[in-house]
């Protein structure tokens, strides 16, 4: 049995531990709350942009865009494809980096020609241990995620998807749409599916776009990818640290319960020298009065 100097020194450690989870769960809260601020201040004007462009394909069905591809078009998994991935730029978030890169392996297993463009230390560093190739140039942070660094992150994927280096676009993110727990997602963002845009306003009226179509379609798909990779990166920020708060929450409870088992630990130790400091005392007593 460990003796009370050792039990005291255990629970010291314990609880500076529990004041630095604790510190960490309150941070993260409060990262929460901000980036869910921002991300519901700015979400409704590109799911407009993204109306606008559906309104733009229905006037012009015949539309004739690298944006858009037909109906029955195969997915052919043999054509080079683009994946931006977001990851954390560190751990201590549960599951949600490994939930992460589970995805992005099946997809790399999926299609064979697969360009990644990874934000997030956190994944730079785990695909550079297993030899898989990433864009090294792309050194992006997870945290603090912004308008200026999403506008950075879109032209560098345009630029690649307009050149016709690739012919589709992928993104990899945490998306926390249940409000309770974060569910890793792959989404295509281009090129949209025709089916996808659908039918519906078949009485839309005839409009005139000035300078083109293709200008106003250009600089609208833009400012919709944007915004769509300013929500994901948002999105993700917040279930990192909704993952990290229920780490912490769990680490609290555990160092905790920890705390409260070596309390009664340290305390069944004294009672037990007591008694011993007593019984040695009595047995002391008694000899010396034998010995009169």
């Amino acid at each position: 049995m460990s003796n009370t100097k050792e039990i005291k020194r255990r629970i010291k450690s314990v609880e500076d531990t529990h004041k630095i989870t604790n510190a960490m769960y309150l941070i993260a809260s409060t990262k929460l709350r901000k980036a869910k601020n921002d991300l519901d201040n700015t979400k409704p004007y590109f799911n407009a942009l993204r109306a606008e462009i559906k309104r733009m394909f229905r006037i012009y069905s015949t539309l004739d865009s690298r944006y858009f591809y037909p109906v029955d078009k195969t997915d052919d998994k043999e054509v080079a494809h683009l994946c931006l991935v977001i990851t954390a730029d560190k751990g201590l978030a549960g599951a949600y980096n490994q939930n992460v890169i589970k995805k992005t392996l099946s997809m790399l297993n999926d299609y064979h020609n697969m360009k990644l463009y990874v934000v997030g230390e956190y994944g730079r560093h785990y695909f550079k241990e297993h030899n898989i190739n990433v864009e090294n140039n792309f050194l992006h942070t997870a945290q603090s995620p912004n308008m200026h660094r999403a506008r950075e992150i879109a032209d560098s994927l345009l630029e690649e998807f307009n050149t016709y280096k690739f012919a589709k676009l992928y993104i990899i993110y945490t998306d926390l749409e249940s409000g309770l727990v974060g569910e890793a997602k792959v989404t295509r963002i281009l090129p949209f599916h025709r089916a996808d845009v659908g039918d519906e306003d078949n009485k839309a009226p005839n409009v005139e776009f000035y300078p083109s179509l293709k200008e106003i379609l250009t600089y609208t798909v833009k400012s919709y990818v944007t915004g769509f990779i300013y929500s994901a990166l948002v999105d993700s920020f917040c279930c990192e640290q909704e993952a990290r708060m229920m780490a912490m929450s769990a680490a609290n409870d555990n160092a905790e319960k920890i705390i409260a088992e070596l309390s009664m630990e340290y305390n069944q130790v004294r009672q037990a020298q007591i008694t011993q400091e007593i019984t040695e005392i009595s047995a002391g007593a008694k000899a010396k009065l034998e010995r009169w």
